[in-house]
C-alpha cells in the first residue's frame, strides 16, 4: 500500500471511530458508490452516501468497530471487521463485516460493505417483530 492510500485509510477509519457522517462523506469522490451488500441498493454520491451513513449511525447509535484484518494493494484495501453496539430496538449487535474500498486521487471512490444481512436486520429488528417471527 502506498504510503498516501494508508493515509486516506487511517483517516477514512477514524471518522467511522467518531461517528461523522459528514467527514466520511467528505472523503468520498464526487461520484462515489456505497453499497451495503445486504439487501440495500448502491447510493451515488457524497449527498447520498452521507445519508446512508446517518443512517446506520441512528439505527445502532453506539456502533463500534473491532479491527480483524487488513489486505492492502495500490489503489484498495480489503478490512475485516467486527460490529458490535446496541440498536434502538434494545437489540445487541455483533456482526461480521468486511470492506472492500477502491481508492482514487486520494479519495474513496467504491466502498462495498458485506455484512451477514440476517444477523444485521434480527439486530436492528424492534422486539416486538423478532418475536413475532418466532411464533
Amino acid at each position: 500500500m502506498t504510503a498516501a492510500t494508508r493515509e486516506v485509510f487511517e483517516r477514512y477509519h477514524a471518522c467511522w471511530e467518531a461517528r461523522d457522517p459528514d467527514r466520511i462523506a467528505e472523503l468520498h469522490t464526487a461520484d462515489s458508490v456505497f453499497h451495503l451488500h445486504s439487501g440495500q441498493a448502491p447510493v451515488r454520491g457524497r449527498a447520498a452516501v452521507r445519508e446512508a451513513v446517518a443512517g446506520m449511525f441512528a439505527l445502532v447509535p453506539d456502533l463500534a468497530f473491532t479491527f480483524v484484518s487488513l489486505r492492502t494493494g495500490e489503489d484498495f484495501w480489503v478490512v475485516q471487521w467486527k460490529l458490535t453496539g446496541t440498536s434502538v430496538s434494545g437489540a445487541a449487535v455483533d456482526v461480521d463485516l468486511a470492506d472492500f474500498v477502491v481508492v482514487e486521487n486520494g479519495a474513496v471512490k467504491e466502498k462495498h460493505s458485506y455484512v451477514d444481512g440476517m444477523a444485521m436486520q434480527a439486530a436492528v429488528a424492534s422486539p416486538e417483530a423478532a418475536g413475532a417471527e418466532t411464533h
